[in-house]
Order: structure tokens, then C-alpha cells, then sequence
């Protein structure tokens, strides 16, 4: 079940996304959160998997979270796994005591954009946080024993800052102990396109679907993570959907993309 803790995002200056724009970002109060929580276990209470949106909750009080939390796990018996989104920067914010408490009282799962371990890309889309502050939130939830589930955008730097993406997003994900990893392809509505092109002072050229692929191998190429990563490209974005773990299907997955590249694509 999805249960409406925040209206919005707390950030939503991100160019490449229009989810929340026509939101003001606003902290539900816990009298409606509970209401909807009871609604919602009258007509399912088997629920085991619950989110906790909108665009980043995480941003809310420590304890507001943990009396949404304690209710939830109060009326649904058999819940098992609360997730919630968070962005960069509420992440960071976070104490790692907190983290602790909040999985102590069932946050399990934390969904998170990295989009881009190059700052540059970061800066020219708008979510400016440095590899150095993404790797130590990131981690506090590893310490936590929060499972991460973690979202790169391939395509999001152009054709100019191609290379410096892929190889920066790879050296970030190399630093981290995340759970879940996936790919997803830029997708830029009507109305987001010239304010994205403009923050790339113009020179910004969306890449074809062999380049997306292109790099989708060479990502995969330059992944080694210290643990298992769960990885997937699934979103209705991406060309082509691959499954797998990493390190164990690593050069199935490469090969796969280099098969696609070389017979289907000109």
C-alpha cells in the first residue's frame, strides 16, 4: 500500500523531473496520515509491503516518521517492509543514530537518485551534492543495516560529458554497499527541454539509442562493487531490459548489451 506522508518534494529543483511541480511540498499531519492508514488496512489487512510518499520523505522529522512507523505496524500484523524515498541531501542530514532508530522501528528499504556521480552533471541538473556527501549518507544507511535501492540515469549528461559520467557513476557505486541498483534512461517531457538544455549552456545533444547502450556497457564494464548488487534496467525508459547480479552475471549482462549493439542497432 502507498500511504500520502508528504505532499510534493522538499527539493524538486531537479531539471530532468516534473513529478512534483504543480505540488507545494507540505508534511501531512499524522491525524490524516492515521486516518489513511486505517482506511487502507479495513480493506487490506494482509499488507506486508507499505511506501511511505511522496517525492522524499525521509525529510520529515525524525519522529514524525517513527509515529507513522509505530502505527502502521500497529494496524497492518503482517507488515513486514516499510520503504520510503529519499533525496540527497535528507539522506545527509540524518544521523546515523536516527537511521538506527528508524530501522529499528521498520524503515527497511530507502529508494535514492544518485543520477550522476560527475558534480558537474549534478550542478548543470540542478541537484548539486558532492560524490564525497552522496558515499557517507549512502553508507550511514549501509551501517543501519537500511537496504538502499539506488537509480542512475544514463543519458543524462549528453554526448559532452558522456565519458566523465559513466566513469564517475561507476567510481561512486565502486565506494558504496547498496542492496538494489538500477539504470533508467533520460526522458525529458515537452516542457522540461529547454530549461534542461539551457543549464547546459546550450551545448547539450540527447544521446540515440545505441549511444544509451553504449553506455549501459561501458557502466557495466566499470562496476565493481565490494558486495552483491542486485541490478536491473526494467523502467518503461530503458531500450533494453537486463536482470542480474553483480559480480556474479557481469560479463552475461555485458555481453548482452555488446550483442544487442552489434546485431539489432546501425
Amino acid at each position: 500500500v502507498i500511504i500520502q506522508a508528504t505532499l510534493g518534494c522538499s527539493f524538486n529543483k531537479c531539471t530532468f523531473c516534473t513529478m512534483y511541480e504543480s505540488k507545494h511540498y507540505k508534511v501531512r499531519d499524522l491525524e490524516d496520515v492515521f486516518k489513511d492508514i486505517d482506511t487502507m488496512a479495513l480493506y487490506y489487512k494482509d499488507t506486508n509491503k507499505m511506501f511511505l510518499a511522496d517525492g522524499d520523505a525521509l525529510n520529515m522529522e525524525t519522529n514524525h516518521i517513527i509515529k507513522i512507523l509505530d502505527y502502521a505496524y500497529l494496524k497492518f500484523p503482517k507488515l513486514r517492509r516499510v520503504s520510503v524515498y529519499a533525496s540527497s541531501f535528507n539522506l545527509q542530514d540524518k544521523s546515523l543514530e536516527e537511521l538506527k532508530l528508524l530501522k529499528e522501528k521498520g524503515l527497511t528499504l530507502i529508494y535514492y537518485g544518485i543520477e550522476s556521480g560527475s558534480y558537474e552533471v549534478l550542478k548543470r541538473i540542478q541537484k548539486p551534492i558532492s560524490n564525497k556527501k552522496m558515499i557517507e549518507g549512502l553508507n550511514k544507511a549501509y551501517q543501519a543495516q537500511i537496504k538502499t535501492s539506488v537509480t542512475v540515469i544514463l543519458g543524462v549528461a549528453g554526448k559532452k560529458y558522456s565519458q566523465e559520467h559513466i566513469k564517475q557513476t561507476a567510481n561512486v557505486i565502486n565506494q558504496l554497499k547498496v542492496t538494489y541498483l538500477s539504470t533508467l534512461q533520460l526522458m525529458l517531457e515537452k516542457q522540461r527541454e529547454e530549461k534542461f538544455i539551457k543549464n547546459f549552456d546550450g551545448e547539450f545533444e540527447m544521446l540515440n539509442e545505441r549511444e544509451m547502450l553504449e553506455e549501459q556497457k561501458s557502466f557495466l564494464e566499470q562496476l565493481n562493487p565490494s558486495n552483491k548488487v542486485i541490478f536491473r534496467s526494467n523502467h518503461v525508459s530503458n531500450s533494453l531490459a537486463l536482470a542480474g547480479t553483480i559480480p556474479k552475471d557481469k560479463q552475461r549482462l555485458i555481453a548482452e548489451v555488446s550483442y544487442v549493439i552489434k546485431n539489432y542497432l546501425l
